[in-house]
């Protein structure tokens, strides 16, 4: 603490300017799973810890998904914390639990961790600066709040910050225009309307599977197929779960061996390893398990040889072509020859999706480059190469600047005076997907370089959550004040995100995962495509030798 300020017994200072600065050991930015066990589990070993989040309410992306048909995709128990005071009284409705029964969940997860009274909605970080000279973060928040603390811990997920094409004429359109992630709290009537969805995502699947039941006219702007699986959804028969509550811990204790996180893991022989008929038998069964079977529990060669991938896709598009009854259709939706490596985009799953296609009032567009792309936005609606379509509603499901984009639209400075933004303007360069050389005692989690979006999100939360955790501790044990990770460790470790990459057939398509969705955004892989045991291994060990690539003074 600078001797310009004088502690009051709240643990506020006064700043130079005559501001309030709230003195923290820790701030822990967003509400989502990574944010909320965070808040649980560094309060719970005696620091002084607050939560901010931007929204209203806990839940993350969860908080701000409340478009009709906005579900997880992960099955339960998977998408809940392990912690057995949450589950032992706790039931799902669902295999697949919608938005709204999330948003239940982290009510009660926040009830039963006590987490209100330190946490504060309706806050947006602006700006961290880092201090040398007190080894302090100087965190500033929209609304002029200062807090100082000694730990940065950044919870922003891999999606928020939404995106938007930069289309001609948005402002223009006398319809309502909007992004999924903006729905309106209050449900707008989409009885008998002209509805358009610009997108076909998870969220674009979703959304277009509800209002095919409500719109009038449903059309939906398709760029690139989404080789999306059947989810196979359930609705339980309370109380009976999937899993009977004894078998909980076996499950949880069992994420960590698993590639995704989930509870199984891809199968240990490659694709011609079988036989037609056995392999056909394999594909089969996996399918009609639903989730994300045909994806995380096939063939382990799957995502990593172009046969074996050819092989899986085939199967997935005789599957897909069978549901939809036009061939044109069914040609832009599942074709026959392959657009891109399977699984290698992310992957959707979905609940009668491809029959929508097969109703009076939905129709598609191909806006690809073979198509007739998107022109502009227009007083009545959206303008193709050889058509203009009139709308009442404009539903832009075009997603996010993904796993960095939540990161960067905070201002942070380091030491130097670089912001984390210059850092990354040539690529996301991180150490272990946890910390960023030159931005001392800043961990994130869900971010870029870490296994995120090929992980099971509460899986992943706890992961990391532990381990920044035991870092403060070592600091707290050692008397150390900084903690910052190598140049040479982020280089290495930069090396080594590319290396797993190229290994399989990632690269090779164009995704968020490579961050090609976002124009001038840097292509390269963004995640870590070892695994989770794998990558859980790494960042134990590096733990467990004291650190190594990070320099601790």
């Amino acid at each position: 603490m600078g001797s310009t300020d004088e502690l009051n017994m709240n643990g506020l200072s006064i700043g130079t300017n005559g501001t309030d600065v709230q003195e923290l050991d820790a701030l822990v930015v967003g509400a989502g799973f990574g944010g909320v066990y965070q808040l649980k589990v560094i309060r719970d070993a005696g620091y002084k810890v607050k939560l901010v989040e931007h929204g209203s309410d806990y839940g993350g992306v969860w908080y701000w998904n409340r478009y009709p048909g906005a579900r997880v995709d992960s099955s339960i128990p998977h998408y809940e914390f392990s912690d057995p005071a949450l589950w032992k009284d706790w039931t799902w409705n669902q295999r697949f639990p919608g938005s709204a029964e999330l948003r239940t969940y982290f009510a009660h997860v926040a009830d039963k961790w006590d987490l209100r009274k330190d946490t504060q909605f309706n806050t947006f970080v602006s700006s961290a600066t880092w201090d040398d000279a007190t080894a302090r973060w100087t965190v500033k928040t929209k609304a002029g709040e200062t807090y100082r603390v000694k730990f940065l811990l950044l919870n922003t997920g891999f999606a928020a910050k939404r995106y938007i094409p930069d289309w001609k004429g948005i402002d223009s359109f006398k319809g309502t225009f909007l992004h999924p992630s903006y729905w309106p709290h209050e449900e707008p009537d989409l009885k008998g309307k002209r509805v358009a969805v610009i997108g076909t995502g998870s969220t674009g699947i979703q959304l277009a599977q509800e209002l095919s039941e409500v719109a009038g006219q449903l059309t939906v702007f398709q760029r690139t197929p989404n080789m999306s699986l059947p989810m196979a959804q359930v609705d339980y028969e309370l109380p009976k779960q999937a899993l009977p509550k004894p078998d909980y811990l076996n499950l949880f204790a069992g994420r960590t061996d698993s590639f995704s996180g989930f509870s199984f893991n891809f199968i240990p022989r490659s694709t011609f390893d079988d036989t037609p008929e056995q392999r056909r038998k394999t594909y089969e069964e996996l399918w009609s398990e639903g989730d994300f079977k045909f994806w995380l529990a096939t063939y382990y060669d799957m995502l990593f040889t172009k046969e074996a991938n050819r092989e899986a896709y085939n199967f997935w598009c005789e599957k897909t072509r069978a549901k939809v009854n036009d061939p044109k259709v069914a040609d832009i939706l599942a074709p026959i020859e392959q657009p891109h490596a399977f699984g290698c985009k992310r992957i959707s799953l979905e609940n009668g999706y491809f029959e929508i296609y097969n109703k009076p009032n939905v129709s598609l567009v191909d806006i690809s480059d073979k198509g007739t792309p998107i022109q502009s936005i227009t007083e009545k609606g959206i303008k193709t190469t050889d058509n203009e379509y009139e709308f009442d509603f404009i539903i832009s499901a075009t997603g996010y600047d993904a796993i960095t984009g939540g990161l960067r639209q905070i201002d942070i400075k380091g030491p130097s005076g670089e912001s984390l933004s210059e850092h990354w303007k040539d690529g996301a360069k991180t150490y272990l997907g946890l910390a960023v050389s030159g931005f001392p005692n800043m961990f994130f989690t869900y971010g870029p370089q870490a296994p995120t979006a090929l992980c099971n999100g509460p899986t992943c939360a706890e992961l990391q959550g532990n381990w920044i955790l035991q870092a403060m501790n070592h600091m707290k044990e050692k008397s150390l004040s900084k903690m910052d990770a190598q140049k040479e460790s982020e280089d290495e470790y930069k090396e080594l995100i590319w290396k797993l990459a190229n290994a399989s057939l990632l690269p090779s398509v164009d995704s968020w995962y490579m961050g090609t969705n976002i124009p001038g955004k840097p292509r390269e892989p963004l995640i870590y495509l070892g695994g989770v045991p794998t990558y859980y291994k790494t960042i134990n060990e590096t733990a467990a030798n004291g650190y190594t690539g990070f320099t601790l003074s």
